[in-house]
């Protein structure tokens, strides 16, 4: 199961982890996603996601349809 987000294709990012000596130490930044079940009112159907929080908060503002439509 990738983590990568279905609308927005957002997935993982390395880096390092600094410690106060300044010492580097590889780590990845993981996208928050969630798995969230939308209504499609054009349909009348529920849309199931894996979806970061961000593009949730996308969709609330846009709607599902325009969401699709740009990814």
């Amino acid at each position: 199961m990738a983590r990568i987000c279905e609308l927005t294709g957002i997935g993982p990012l390395s880096g390092n982890n600094v410690s106060h000596a300044n010492n580097k130490t590889k780590r990845k930044f993981l996208p928050n996603l969630q798995k969230k079940r939308i209504w499609d009112a054009t349909t009348g159907t529920w849309i199931t996601v894996k979806a970061t929080a961000r593009a949730l908060r996308t969709v609330d503002k846009i709607g599902i349809r325009a969401m699709l439509k740009k990814a």
